[in-house]
């Protein structure tokens, strides 16, 4: 499980390593474009349960810890879905990986030249 740090460490969340590789890839992407969202996730029992969301923003400080050393591959159709809510009034969440019809696996390297997210 890996970790995503927010700010000055006030927020930190624990996301498996490959739900936090595919978040990565549409967080990063809708900050370099200086684009701010709210970001949701589901506290586990461990914290007291409930619902926790952050406004990302550009300027404030953005770290992703994984526990792996290996970047996956990513899956296309999860960017999108991911993207999608981003771009959307609820903000970003982690949602489960849907089966992706149109390509099996994506490199980071892929990306880099596609089409906005």
């Amino acid at each position: 499980m890996g970790h995503l740090h927010y700010g000055d460490h006030s927020a930190s969340v624990e996301i498996d390593d490959r739900a936090l590789a595919h978040l990565q890839m549409v967080i990063l992407h809708k900050l370099r474009r200086g684009e701010s969202f709210p970001f949701s996730w589901i506290e586990p029992t461990s914290t007291g349960s409930g619902r926790s969301t952050i406004w990302l923003h550009p300027t404030v400080t953005l770290r992703f810890k994984f526990a792996g050393n290996r970047m996956p591959s990513l899956n296309a159709a999860w960017i999108e879905q991911l993207s999608a809510l981003a771009n959307s009034n609820g903000g970003l969440r982690s949602t489960t990986e849907p089966l992706d019809t149109t390509r099996t696996d994506v490199r980071r390297s892929d990306l880099s030249g596609a089409a906005p997210l």
